[in-house]
């Protein structure tokens, strides 16, 4: 195979981005056909794609054409896992946008439909090719930073606008979107929490609240606190209605800490471990000398999701490594479906996730919704520099 050829299914906000990275910029790419139920984007695609590209308004006719090696998936969110599933059964290779799905336990049938094929699967967690977060699970895994004992991400500078959630009437509902800023924005950080640690909680209590700035059902503001099998605590704080936001990721462990804010990296390393210190001084008041690095990061915010593309074509073509494998979407997924379970049921939740119980509150609340917004339409936004 000399090239890969690309299929899309959902040629909207990140599909129509993906569609135009596909045809300009990918080595060894090719995008061969679009699909998508509605006619405006079928039309955008007529005049905007190269005239080799077959369009498609039907999922099972674009499957069966066999005009791609690959399929691109980014529906909205409840479409994800279905849709790999029946790519893998015709013998596709599986890219899905972030995230992989709403509730684990569909994501857990497109894990299990994927194994075996030996087909690749990946996932557009695009921030996996950032500097400073491959710099950061470098200093964790190897053991620089020692046992870590402390973790604390706010992440508020997802500021979204009423008019951002009026731009389609599926967004910022439980039965079009299946959640707010846990499934829309914070895939890539509850991803690279997990990522960057190696470490996923044994527990979890949340406190999510809906609808508390913007007229939409679903989460807006989020805190939660998480606990570890080794006794390390972490605490996630998010929201889309805060101006201006912060985005500050602290790791803290037994041989410093490591602060992640504003495109910098500083490690405040403490020349003897916390532990040894403690053991050893008797001085009464006192603390480990410190010393403040600021670790080299290559600049700028990495190869985003042309990265993954490029990533994933060159898996198929040449064997390389993925640097976000499908079957891990499901761990991001865990801590949103976790924090949410626990403040529908007010209470700690623990891991490995009920996903019965999960699915069955999200349906529950589901059927028995009411909302209704102010809907502007199917409105395609411009995601240029969006994650």
């Amino acid at each position: 195979m000399e090239k890969v050829r690309f299929g899309i299914i959902g040629i909207g906000n990140m599909g129509t981005s993906h569609a135009l990275s596909l045809s300009r910029h990918i080595q060894g790419a090719e995008l061969t056909a679009v699909c998508d139920a509605n006619p405006d984007r079928l039309r955008w695609a007529e005049e905007k794609l190269p005239d080799t590209v077959l369009k498609f308004s039907d999922a099972e006719d674009f499957y069966a054409s066999e005009a791609m090696d690959a399929v691109l998936i980014a529906t909205p969110h409840y479409d994800h896992p279905p849709l790999a599933v029946q790519a893998f059964r015709h013998g596709y290779h599986v890219l899905v946008e972030k995230p992989a799905g709403v509730y684990t336990k569909a994501v857990r049938e497109m894990n299990v439909a994927a194994a075996g094929t030996g087909r690749m699967f990946g996932i557009m967690y695009n921030q996996r090719t950032n500097p400073l977060y491959q710099k950061l699970r470098d200093l964790v895994l190897s053991g620089e930073l020692g046992e870590v004992r402390r973790m604390n991400w706010i992440i508020t500078n997802w500021y979204r606008s009423q008019s951002y959630y009026d731009s389609g009437g599926w967004r910022a509902t439980w039965a079009g979107e299946g959640g707010g800023v846990l499934l829309n924005q914070d895939p890539h950080q509850l991803d690279l929490w997990q990522w960057t640690t190696g470490m996923m909680p044994v527990r979890i209590r949340a406190f999510c609240q809906f609808g508390k700035y913007r007229n939409i059902e679903v989460e807006d503001d989020v805190t939660a606190y998480a606990e570890y099998e080794n006794g390390a605590t972490g605490v996630f704080i998010t929201t889309t209605g805060e101006a201006p936001g912060t985005n500050r990721f602290e790791v803290t462990g037994d041989r410093g800490k490591i602060v992640a804010e504003d495109g910098k990296l500083t490690f405040w390393r403490l020349r003897t471990p916390e532990p040894e210190f403690n053991a050893t001084y008797k001085g009464g008041f006192g603390s480990p000398e410190c010393w403040t690095c600021e670790i080299p990061v290559a600049g700028g915010d990495g190869s985003q999701h042309r990265g993954i593309l490029q990533n994933f074509t060159n898996a198929i073509l040449y064997g390389e490594k993925l640097l976000a494998p499908g079957e891990e979407g499901i761990l991001g997924l865990t801590l949103s479906n976790a924090m949410h379970l626990s403040t529908w049921t007010d209470d700690w939740v623990s891991l490995p996730l009920n996903e019965q119980l999960y699915a069955d509150m999200l349906n529950e609340r589901i059927r028995h919704s009411s909302f209704r917004k102010n809907d502007g339409g199917s409105v395609v936004l411009d995601v240029s520099g969006s994650h």
